[in-house]
């Protein structure tokens, strides 16, 4: 059994782990261990001296020696002696915030949990099992349900929170985090992901000081500037070996994560929605669900614990049939025309991509309205006949009869003040009443916390998808929010939009791809301001960065791995000069670059020459032979480039038979040594043959020993290198 009770302790194991926690003589739920599994209650290691201006529960009479200010605690509350940072903040009418919860009850249940209204992780097997356990205040009927659903074999704990007013007056939720970790000792580092637009995710450790290290987001998404997860290492932790602990948010909207270093050197990790300017109004019986955080223990190095993510979200998350579906080699037509082209132009992008087998013909931003540059017309998703020079079902027919798909670009959330749409429904956008709102690239945000709004835009592109035989959809949103007023909702209610925008978001979502089950839909945020685990439960794969230059991307889809499928990851071959960078780089390390991803084009192919349109039909086809290591195969990073001058990856079968090795040398210096990698997860009493050569070498030689890269000239040179697993007797017969 994944979960046991015993003596008001509670016991949640995986294979590898256990999360324990235990009830005091206080009815106070402690959290008492997270790590490798130990067969025993670990309440023994407590140890709380006597603090001085520590409170202390009024409960425990005249004693000194017990303080929440100190204790390891499952989900602290703030206002009854613990100072730090607090998981739950609530108001009650008389105006105070003071909470006291004490354990109420449990329950185990067969199956998965899920969350009204939220993106969540589900078990197609039912195997999972989920621990209720119900906290209560001591003097209003505030209930609060912490939820655990335990996935034994992938080494996973979900969590997630319901708080419950079955009071008679209403109460105001300030605070609710999905998730809070304490910890006894306080040498970690933590790594997180932060960035801007067009370099995003990139990867960067810290230590810890005394006092809180905070990251979030307040523009009403993920953000491109920073991930919502966070990983708390071991100082000596690795790739390869060492502890860590990940935090992943499964949600799209602001957030917050704090880890606090207290006064006795503990550490407190939460992750949760952003409670700045947050209030919501819960009225007697009524409750607020917390999205899901996402956690998982390694003491194996950040590989395995990167690698159970993956699994994870492949198998657990992401909803689409198109999951474990190999993916069709599509071209995009922005970098190619961007707003100039009519459909003969397309035409011709869609046969010369045919011609070099490419599977799908996507049609990017400029098809609808007025639409011949980004000031107009979002909002108005009516083909422009008059630009494409023909319907857009004969483009899409002709499209069809090459043998290709069709697939078209959409950003429903936003409108331009230049459209039908805006001056019809001037009030369907957020902004103040009293104030002009702020522009950013020439849209508006819709208020998607308004129902009207979201039955408009179901209705507009479900008759959109229908009539035009679509087979991909791109869902971009291309702007920030910043004007957090609704005029759907009251004044009262204002503090509630920001969420409520996140509900109208997923509420379309969910209708449209349930609805287009079998259409494969990307999400993209300009690029990846959006990528997070609450759009890949929508979307099976997400646009990793509107930065297509190769070097960068080695950057960009490094940070992106610690926690996200490749398999998720959408990566083109783009024109060079590079449309962002202005930096040239070889056709071939483009391809290589891109081929850790869902593999694409956006570039003119009439463009290249005969000669790269042979090396473009050779990488489609090196592509079509190890998708499916790359959809489904282990990976791991076989270097930093933040640290070193080689960024390099490989995919691993989970049989271990098959290997992929691919790097970018980024510069080639005078009298260097080769570069050098050592692989990971490979079996290391089995041989291993290299395709190139024949050479043969044992899995515990390329791991421990490591493997030479190629010694090329030049810089951002990239190399593919392959391995395949031998039998004994084959070896000995050679």
């Amino acid at each position: 059994m994944s979960i046991q009770v015993r003596d008001q302790v509670f016991s949640l194991t995986t294979n590898d782990s256990l999360y324990q926690m235990k009830v005091d003589q206080y009815g106070i739920l402690n959290h008492t261990w997270y790590g490798p599994k130990t067969e025993m209650d670990m309440s023994y290691i407590e140890d709380y001296p006597e603090i001085s201006f520590s409170a202390n529960l009024w409960d425990t009479e005249k004693s000194r020696m017990y303080s929440l200010n100190d204790r390891l605690l499952e989900y602290p509350c703030g206002g009854i002696s613990d100072f730090r940072e607090p998981a739950l903040l609530l108001r009650v009418p008389d105006g105070s915030s003071s909470l006291d919860l004490r354990y109420y009850s449990y329950e185990i249940l067969e199956g998965k949990y899920s969350i009204e209204k939220l993106p969540a992780s589900f078990d197609r097997d039912h195997k999972t099992q989920t621990l209720k356990i119900t906290l209560k205040d001591t003097v209003y009927d505030i209930f609060v349900d912490l939820l655990y659903g335990i996935f034994e074999e992938e080494n996973v704990i979900t969590r997630s929170v319901t708080i419950r007013n079955m009071t008679p007056f209403e109460i105001q939720v300030k605070k609710a985090v999905s998730a809070s970790l304490d910890l006894p000792e306080s040498d970690y580092e933590v790594i997180h992901f932060h960035g801007r637009h067009a370099m995003e995710r990139l990867a960067e450790r810290t230590s810890l000081s005394h006092g809180t290290f905070s990251i979030g987001s307040r523009r009403g998404q993920s953000s491109h500037q920073h991930n919502p997860g966070i990983i708390l290492a071991k100082n000596n932790t690795n790739e390869t070996s060492g502890e860590a602990y990940g935090m992943l948010l499964v949600y799209s909207g602001g957030f917050e994560a704090d880890i606090e270093k207290d006064q006795l050197d503990q550490i407190r990790a939460t992750i949760g929605l952003r409670s700045e300017n947050f209030r919501w109004q819960l009225k007697p019986c009524e409750h607020f669900c917390a999205p899901e955080a996402i956690l998982s223990y390694s003491e194996k190095g950040l590989g395995v614990l990167s690698n159970q993510y993956h699994d994870f979200i492949r198998s657990h998350l992401i909803r689409s049939s198109f999951v474990h579906q190999k993916r069709p080699i599509l071209i995009n037509n922005w970098e190619a025309t961007y707003f100039d082209f009519n459909g003969e132009k397309l035409l011709s992008i869609a046969k010369s991509a045919h011609e070099l087998g490419i599977e799908l013909f996507v049609l990017d931003d400029g098809w609808f309205g007025e639409r011949h540059n980004d000031d107009s017309s979002l909002g108005d998703w009516f083909v422009n006949e008059k630009k494409l020079q023909m319907p857009l079902r004969q483009l899409v027919e002709k499209i069809h009869a090459l043998g290709m798909q069709f697939g078209l670009w959409i950003e429903p959330e936003m409108v331009s003040e230049n459209s039908k749409l805006y001056r019809d429904h001037p009030n369907w956008v957020l902004r103040s009443p009293l104030r002009d709102p702020a522009r950013s690239r020439y849209q508006l945000v819709l208020d998607m916390a308004n129902p009207e709004v979201v039955d408009y835009l179901e209705q507009v592109f479900t008759k959109l998808i229908e009539e035009n035989e679509i087979d991909y959809i791109k869902w971009d949103m291309n702007r920030s929010i910043s004007d957090f007023y609704a005029p759907s909702l009251s004044p009262k209610t204002q503090s509630e939009m920001a969420h409520r925008y996140m509900l109208g978001v997923y509420d379309l979502a969910d209708r449209l791809t349930s609805r287009f089950e079998n259409i494969l839909f990307e999400g993209c945020a300009g690029g990846g301001g959006r990528f997070d685990a609450g759009m890949l439960y929508y979307f099976p794969q997400y646009w990793c960065s509107d930065d297509t230059d190769a070097h960068n991307r080695c950057f960009i889809q490094h940070g992106t791995s610690f926690f996200y499928p490749i398999s998720a990851t959408g990566s083109h071959v783009s024109a060079i000069p590079n449309h962002q960078t202005g930096r040239n780089t070889s056709l071939y390390t483009r391809g290589i670059v891109a081929m850790a991803g869902t593999f694409g084009y956006e570039l003119d192919l009439s463009e290249l020459s005969p000669k790269e349109k042979e090396e473009v039909k050779e990488q489609i086809k090196v592509y079509k032979s190890m998708q499916e290591l790359v959809l489904e195969g282990d990976y791991y990073r076989l270097s930093d480039p933040n640290q070193q001058n080689v960024s390099a990856w490989s995919f691993v079968s989970k049989d271990k038979k098959k290997i992929i090795v691919q790097a970018v040398v980024f510069e080639h210096k005078p009298n260097m040594k080769k570069p050098h990698v050592f692989l990971q997860g490979l079996d290391e009493n089995r041989w291993y043959r290299r395709k190139e050569d024949g050479h043969l070498f044992t899995g515990k030689a390329l791991m421990k020993a490591g493997l030479f890269l190629p010694d090329q000239l030049g810089t951002d040179e990239a190399c593919m290198i392959e391995l395949e697993q031998i039998d004994s007797k084959n070896r000995e017969a050679q």
